[in-house]
């Protein structure tokens, strides 16, 4: 390597609710000569940071506009409405988003899910973020639909949520700029995937171990060759003992016996 190129590194870039944690461990422990970067990144922003190579692989929220970029659907969350502790909601497991038609369901700027029509009743204004949407929900303004990871995220002592049963799922997918991917886009896909270090798709491979030879079999073994037996000699199993068995028929007066 020469003192003008640049080391190799990978920046992995993730949307909120995401934990990459696990497979950033993975890769420091197969390929600690590599660091990794994280990159924490708006919904919003994701695609257009991978577009513009300001990452080489990002954990995204599906849908997203897939222009120029590849992406690979890992999981799907379950989606939970977000609620005060006393709020009536809180009382049973789950809910649909019918029963959420009186409410103010909070919509920020950057909701993620896939709706076809809202549930409940708009609010005045949009929240800007999620944060914020929460911020609200606490002062008992509304309540807020989103992935469980997100609820999570922003979770409050004040705060509960329950599953909406009909709501739309939010997808995370492993997304990356379109075409053949790098050697490093490769193999943090393996790695996501839970190929193992030895996989015929991955960075290390098992070197192939040397076929052992025979070892000649020892003189005078059963089924091996007796360098002694010859002709006339008196080994068993050699042609020797053949002929003198037919030798002594014959000096007994020819052939032996048939059955009568």
């Amino acid at each position: 390597m020469t003192g003008s190129e640049a080391s190799p590194s990978f920046r992995l870039a993730y949307v909120p609710g995401v934990t990459p944690s696990k497979w950033v461990r993975i890769w420091n422990e197969r390929l600690p000569g590599i660091p990794l970067t994280l990159l924490q990144v708006s919904a919003a922003e994701a695609p257009d940071v991978l577009r513009g190579s300001g990452a080489d692989a990002g954990f995204v929220r599906l849908p997203i506009d897939r222009t120029g970029l590849a992406a690979i659907p890992l999981y799907t969350e379950t989606t939970v409405v977000v609620v005060p502790k006393d709020h009536v909601v809180a009382a049973v497991e789950e809910v649909s988003a019918g029963d959420l038609a009186d409410e103010i369901v909070l919509h920020p700027l950057d909701d993620t899910l896939d709706w076809e029509t809202l549930p409940g009743r708009p609010a005045f204004e949009r929240p800007a973020t999620t944060a914020d949407a929460i911020e609200l929900v606490a002062a008992g303004i509304g309540v807020l639909v989103v992935p469980q990871s997100l609820a999570r995220l922003h979770h409050r002592k004040d705060l509960t949520y329950r599953t909406v049963t009909d709501a739309p799922e939010s997808r995370v997918a492993l997304s990356f700029p379109d075409g053949e991917p790098t050697d490093l886009v490769e193999e943090f896909i393996g790695i996501v995937r839970g190929r193992t270090v030895n996989s015929t798709r991955g960075r290390a491979q098992t070197p192939a171990q040397p076929k052992q030879r025979k070892r000649p079999e020892a003189a005078g073994k059963p089924g091996g060759k007796n360098p002694r037996a010859g002709s006339g000699g008196g080994s068993k199993g050699g042609k020797g003992v053949a002929k003198g068995g037919k030798a002594a028929r014959n000096a007994k007066g020819g052939k032996p016996r048939g059955r009568r």
